[in-house]
C-alpha cells in the first residue's frame, strides 16, 4: 500500500478535531487555556539515512525534522519523546541528541528503547505550544494570496550525493538541517497557510493546494535554488525544511523570503508550473510505498 492510500484508510479513525483530518503535519490540541501542537516523525536506515551514517547526524536530523513541523505551526517547542532501536553507534547518537537539544533549548522528556534485528528505525514525538491562534494549517490558502518560500531549495541534494558517493563534499544541509522555529513564530500571525518543505517543493505545494481547495501557480524561474543547472531536481528534492507559506496581498513580510507564485481560484489542476497543469502528485517529490 502506498503512503497516500494508507493515510486515507486511517482518516476514519482520526475523528478528533485535533487530528485536522490528517491533512496536516501536526495535531492541534486545545487543552484548557493552551493549544498544544504535537507531531511524530520516524527515520529508517536506508530510507532516511545511509547505512554507516554518523549516528550523531541521525539524532540531529530526527529532532530537527520534527521541530520543523512545529515551526510550520508557529509553535514554541516544549520537549520531545524518543523511540530508539539500539545498535551500533549508540554513543554517537546520544552525543548528537545532546547537541541538537542544546541548540534548540528543548528537553528530552522520555520515550522508549528496544533491541531488534535488521533495519534500524527511530521515532520522535515533538510537543509544542501555539504562540498564535488560529494555528496555521495547510488548508487556509485563498485566491489572491502570494506563495512564498524561505531560503533556497535543493541544498540537501548535493549533500546526500556527497555521502552516497564518498566524495567528502559538504553534507551539512542534508545531515544536519535547520528547523526554522523563530521564522515560523514570526510568520504565524500573518500567513493564511504554512507548511515545511520536506518532500519536495512541487509535491508539498500540490498538497497545500489540495488541502485548501485552490490552484497554485508557481513560476519555476523565480524559485531560489542551490544549483540553477539542476533546477527541476531542486524543485522535487526533499529534505530542505524551508517554510512554504501563503500571504494575503499587502501584508508586510516579517522574515526574508521569496515570492514564487500565486494562489488562484480552483482550476483544472491543483498545481501549475510555468503555466503547465500538474494534475497528479506522482513524480513531484518523495513519497513512500510498500
Amino acid at each position: 500500500m502506498v503512503e497516500v492510500d494508507f493515510i486515507q484508510s486511517l482518516r476514519a479513525l482520526a475523528r478528533h478535531p485535533a487530528a485536522r483530518g490528517l491533512d496536516d503535519d501536526c495535531a492541534v490540541l486545545e487543552l484548557g487555556g493552551e493549544t498544544l501542537i504535537l507531531t511524530h516523525d520516524m527515520m529508517v536506515e536506508g530510507t532516511h539515512y545511509l547505512a554507516g551514517a554518523d549516528m550523531a547526524d541521525v539524532a540531529w536530523k530526527l529532532v530537527a525534522t520534527n521541530l520543523s513541523d512545529l515551526a510550520a505551526k508557529g509553535a514554541e517547542p516544549l520537549g520531545v519523546l524518543l523511540g530508539h532501536m539500539l545498535g551500533a553507534g549508540d554513543e554517537r547518537f546520544v552525543a548528537g541528541m545532546a547537541e541538537v537539544l542544546s541548540q534548540y533549548d528543548v528537553p528530552l522528556l522520555g520515550g522508549d528503547t528496544t533491541a531488534g534485528n535488521g533495519t534500524r528505525s527511530h521515532g520522535l514525538t515533538a510537543i509544542g505550544r501555539a504562540t498564535f491562534t488560529p494555528v496555521p494549517s495547510r488548508s487556509g490558502a485563498q485566491p489572491g494570496d502570494g506563495l512564498w518560500v524561505t531560503g533556497s531549495l535543493g541544498a540537501a541534494m548535493p549533500g546526500y550525493e556527497a555521502l552516497r558517493d564518498g566524495t567528502g563534499g559538504d553534507h551539512a544541509a542534508y545531515s544536519r538541517p535547520t528547523a526554522l522555529v523563530a521564522e515560523g513564530r514570526a510568520l504565524a500571525p500573518h500567513v493564511s497557510a504554512m507548511m515545511d518543505v520536506s518532500d519536495g517543493l512541487l509535491l508539498d505545494a500540490f498538497r497545500m493546494a489540495q488541502a485548501s481547495g485552490v490552484s497554485i501557480a508557481i513560476d519555476g524561474g523565480s524559485v531560489p535554488v542551490a544549483d540553477a543547472s539542476r533546477r527541476l531536481e531542486c524543485l522535487t528534492w526533499g529534505d530542505d525544511y524551508q517554510l512554504l507559506f501563503t500571504l494575503p496581498p499587502g501584508v508586510e513580510l516579517p522574515v526574508p523570503a521569496t515570492q514564487i507564485g500565486q494562489v488562484e481560484v480552483p482550476g483544472f489542476a491543483p498545481l501549475y508550473l510555468d503555466g503547465e497543469p500538474l494534475v497528479n502528485a506522482a513524480g513531484l517529490g518523495y513519497s513512500h510505498s510498500a
